[in-house]
Formats: C-alpha cells, structure tokens, sequence
C-alpha cells in the first residue's frame, strides 16, 4: 500500500489512515497512529522518503555544513579526564584518550594528608602516566564487538574492594549488573538483567539494593541482593504499585541511612533504613500527600527535610531520627516569597543553601556552629552555578560548577572556611577563544499581564544594533525546567557569525520561583506563550534585530 504522495516540490506527504482511538471516556482520531510501528517497512519506507527529500532541499549547503561541522569538533579537546574525588581512601577518575570512543575508570590510593587532586590532573594533562594508577574498567576494551556501550552506575563496596556498574549495549535503558573484585580484577559469576543499571551498597559490604524497571521503563521494584547468592534469590523490598511514581534508592551522605523514594510530578514520599542492619524493614518517613513535595537530608541525629509544605517555593526542616511525621518538624530556614529554596549540601562544619534570587543561582554558606552567614559572589550577569559533586562529609573543601554566556563552565575548589578557591578545571575551547570578544546581557520584557520576563543574550563584540542582525530566540517553559545561562563552544559557530542567541526565560519555568512555573501551565499555559511573543518583540523595537 502507498504510504507517501508528493507535492509538486517532491515534498513527501504522510498517508491518513484513521485511527480511534477511546480514553477516559473520550474517542479522539489519530490519522498518523501507523507511524508508531518504528519497524514497519512502511513507517521506514515514508522516513527514508523524507531524508531523501532534507538531502535536496540542502544540497546548495553542504559545503557550509561541512565547514560548520568541523568548527565545531575542532573545538572540543579529544583527550580529556575528570576531576578526581575523593572517596573513602581512593581518588576516583575517569579519562579519555585519542582515537579512543569511551572512558577508562581509574583509582589511585591516597597519600596520608597530601590532596592529590592537582598533582593527579598536572599529571594527566601532561599525559604522564601514574605509577599508582589502578584501572578499574576500560570500557574501550569492554565494548569491543559491539555497536552500542554504555556503562553506568560505578559504585564501590564500603570496604573498597567490591565494584558494581550496570552495562547497556542494546540502548533501551536497561542495564545489567555486574560485580567485579577489585583486589583480583576478576568479575563475579552473578549478573543481574533488566536493572536501571546502579546499586546501592549497604554497610556490610555483601548486600546491594537495585531498581527494575516495568514494560514502560518506569522504575517501579525494588530489589535486595546478597553478594554470592543467585539473583533469583533476591528479595522484592518495595513496589510502587502507582504508575504515576517511580521509584530509586540512595544513601544519605552521612552513610547511616538508606532512603527509598517515590516521586511523581506534585508528590514525594521516602522510607528509611539504618544502612548497619540491611534486613530490617523500611519505615516510612512520611506518607505521601497530594501536591506535597519534600527530600529529606541527614545531619548528626537529625533529618533536614525541604518541603513545600505551607511553603510554595519551599522551606527548610528539621526533625529527630525517631520523631519524621511532619507535626514534628521545626522550622529551619523560613519561605520566601522572591527566593525558591532549591536544595543543600550538608559538610561537617557547614551548611550549603543552594537558592535562586531574581532569577539567578545563589549559593549560601552557614556555619553549623555560630549560624553566620555569606554568599559566593560571581561576577557575570548571566551566569548560572551549581554545587558539585561533594562526597566527603569531613572537608571544608566544596566543589561548585560555575559558567555564564561567555565564560567556559569551570569546576571549582572552594576553601569554605577562608573563603579562597581555586580552578579545578576548565572547559578547553581548541583554537583559541577569548571571552572578552563576546559580550552578555540580562534584558527584561514586558508581558501581557505585566509580568516582567528576564531574557539572557550574548553576541559578538563591536555588533551593531541596528534592527538587521539575525538573532535566535530560544525557550522552553515546561514542567519546571530553568534555562540557565551557560557556555556553548557550538553557539560560537552562530555568535562568530554575526548572530545574537537569547534565552527567553518563560513562565512554565521555573526561574523565577515555583509561581512562575505555575503561571505557565495548566489553564494558564497559554502565559508561556505570550511571554515568548513579548520577547521577540521586546528584541525588535530594541533594534536588537
């Protein structure tokens, strides 16, 4: 059967087939529903039909592409490594090498009271090889014979002798799991499919907590297994028989507890279980509430818990281990209306406060002692931060992510009791790039309502506003998702051009707080809509383009 017809332009026009299709009550006609089948000969017939067409339609272009394509690979550094961390007695790292696809994992064993983390990276970017080096997985080597790899969910044993990792090679998400002696290098028999491809360890070294997945690839089952004993002897811990949850585990930083989450768009709900006694039962933190959203953190003997009970863009709490119902938690760090509280980092000494203020990260640091108080300042508008990755709970040393428009995303050291830091690392831009060529700004548009929408912009130096530069105007507005300003050596290929990117940054969002994201959907999705319009005009009569 004909699934194509083509205009006169041999543009190819997808064949109707009526569909209905009768849900909740409701019947709706879906002409395209045969183009669901990804394996029919005609869904893949009307596919290549289309190809053939963007072939022609750009052919005049194809030297342009090609001089596009290889700007932009010839920006980005082919051998690369990422910062070590530290954890329990090992620095952990992973590295890439010429002509090589994938990663290498590596450890190295520590120096008693040396950070090795500079030394480690000197020594990489020198390519040097480390004497001490240990290779953990070579993934190179790993993927060998296949088309498709990915190895996921690396995590050691407490006692640092036992390696987990999930390995995907078909590209549907679900993994396998896999252990490996790390004092012998040799995998263990047991293996473990349909996973969501990590574990968490408990604190006994041989007992492992994993998520499965259901025929939708919801996360959905977790299960307990035992090092040594047949995965069909594992045991079922938790289901979540809501299909509008899904389900993970962790360990808190504190390595005490292991927390079972269940999460869906408006509603979260956790139980926990000391991490010493694997076979006890999970005890439920607090039932899940409609439109209540909360995480819970470990500190000492006290659970920190940030909700968004009575708090529209969230507050901070704290409570006894034995004592979580929400009546018993106390107020730690109040609701703002103009702040949305987006999470903490807990160190031995301080508390990190990760927030968001007009729009812009902020990062807070208190010291549990005195209760003093002081932000980290960047100097860009726009710029977007983040904490990093910390796992060591007994340091004064935070690492923190940091880019903006024109600054190449660097990861940071930050001393949080001196307050003096240091760049771990860089984004390498190859051939040279200079951020004082460019230039960035933070606009704001007026939208129908009055609301005043933040825009992030970025272009050449020296361009003119005359009304004729072509402009890009990007947003998204969904689901809560911030677009925060950061570096893209792609976008240069267009800023190097003459072009002006700019990042709308619409309701539907939530980059100004948990009302903006509110605002933009639902019935008033239509907001996110208007907030777009009124910054493509706010960039017109401002002779941006």
């Amino acid at each position: 059967m004909e699934t194509t017809k083509k205009l006169k332009d041999d543009h190819p026009i997808a064949k109707k087939k009526k569909e209905v299709m009768t849900m909740h009550g409701h019947i709706r006609i879906d002409d395209y529903y045969w183009m669901n089948q990804r394996e029919d000969p005609e869904v893949l017939s009307y596919l290549n039909e289309e190809n053939k067409y963007t072939d022609r339609m750009m052919k005049k272009t194809e030297v342009l592409q090609d001089k596009i394509y290889n700007e932009i690979i010839g920006r980005i550094k082919q051998t690369d490594m990422s910062v070590p961390n530290k954890e329990g007695s090992f620095y952990y790292f992973s590295r890439f090498e010429a002509g090589q696809e994938y990663p290498i994992y590596c450890r190295e064993k520590e120096k008693p009271k040396t950070d090795m983390t500079m030394e480690i990276i000197s020594s990489m970017e020198r390519k040097e090889t480390r004497p001490n080096e240990e290779v953990i997985l070579n993934v190179n080597e790993m993927a060998k014979g296949f088309d498709y790899y990915n190895v996921s969910g690396i995590e050691v044993s407490p006692n640092e002798n036992i390696l987990a990792f999930g390995v995907d090679n078909v590209g549907r998400r679900e993994y396998t799991l896999y252990f490996k002696n790390l004092l012998s290098g040799e995998l263990l028999i047991e293996n473990i499919p349909h996973t969501s491809g990590s574990v968490t360890w408990a604190n006994d070294n041989k007992t492992v907590f994993y998520t499965i997945k259901d025929e939708a690839l919801r996360e959905y089952k977790i299960f307990k297994h035992v090092i040594g004993t047949a995965p069909s002897e594992d045991i079922e811990v938790f289901h979540e028989v809501d299909d509008t949850f899904s389900t993970y585990i962790y360990k808190t930083k504190s390595k005490k507890y292991l927390v079972i989450g269940s999460s869906s768009t408006l509603s979260t709900e956790y139980r926990y279980l000391n991490a010493n006694f694997p076979d006890d039962e999970f005890l439920v933190f607090h039932p899940r509430e409609k439109d209540h959203e909360y995480t819970i953190y470990h500190y000492k003997d006290k659970f920190y818990i940030r909700t968004n009970w009575e708090a529209k863009n969230f507050r901070l709490m704290e409570t006894s281990e034995d004592k979580t119902g929400k009546d018993c938690w106390n107020e730690m760090i109040s609701h703002r209306d103009d702040v949305l509280f987006e999470g903490i980092e807990i160190f031995k000494d301080y508390l990190v406060v990760e927030e968001r203020i007009n729009g812009l990260n902020a990062i807070r640091v208190r010291s549990w002692e005195n209760g003093k108080e002081y932000f980290l300042d960047f100097p860009d508008k726009p710029y977007t931060s983040c904490v990093g990755y910390n796992p060591e709970y007994d340091t004064n040393m935070m690492r923190y992510i940091y880019s903006s428009l024109t600054e190449p995303t660097r990861i940071m050291s930050y001393d949080l009791k001196t307050r003096k830091e240091r760049v771990l690392k860089q984004q390498v831009v190859q051939g040279g790039y200079n951020p004082s060529d460019y230039v960035s700004e933070r606009l704001f548009a007026t939208s129908g309502d009055g609301k005043k929408v933040p825009i992030s912009i970025v272009y050449k130096k020296g361009l003119e506003m005359n009304g004729a530069n072509p402009l890009v105007l990007y947003g998204y507005g969904s689901y809560g998702i911030s677009m925060d300003p950061c570096f893209s050596s792609v976008r240069l290929s267009l800023l190097d051009r003459g072009f002006i990117w700019a990042i709308a940054h619409i309701r539907g969002g939530e980059d100004l707080g948990r009302e903006w994201y509110e605002h933009g959907k639902l019935l008033k999705k239509k907001n996110t809509f208007i907030d777009f319009i009124e910054c493509s005009k706010h960039m017109i009569d401002n002779k941006y383009t």
